[in-house]
């Protein structure tokens, strides 16, 4: 299973807009496409955490990706949410635990 940690710092004063935006947008989109995701708010610093997910292997991500934003459902959302994005950083995490090696 494939993590990608993301980490959104969105527009000053856009935050509730964007945020119903992407919940009632990207959060479906995604999911319909397979994607499973999780999602906690920044408010103070007006920033979204989510964390996505997918059982494959980079080669696969890469092509879930390009499929989903080729997607009517990705091309039709309006306002793009992508469009609130200041700044964002997308980091490969993996499960640790004490079995972990």
């Amino acid at each position: 299973m494939l993590q990608q940690l993301r980490i959104y710092k969105i527009e000053q004063g856009k935050y509730d807009e964007f945020l119903q935006h992407w919940l009632t947008g990207v959060y479906p989109a995604r999911q319909a496409f397979g994607w499973d995701i999780q999602a906690w708010t920044v408010r103070e610093t007006g920033e979204l955490v989510w964390l996505l997910s997918l059982d494959c292997t980079l080669e696969e991500w890469q092509q879930q990706e390009r499929i989903y934003y080729d997607s009517p459902e990705r091309k039709s959302l309006n306002p793009d949410p992508g469009s609130y994005v200041v700044t964002k950083e997308e980091r490969w995490i993996e499960a640790l635990s004490p079995e972990s090696p």
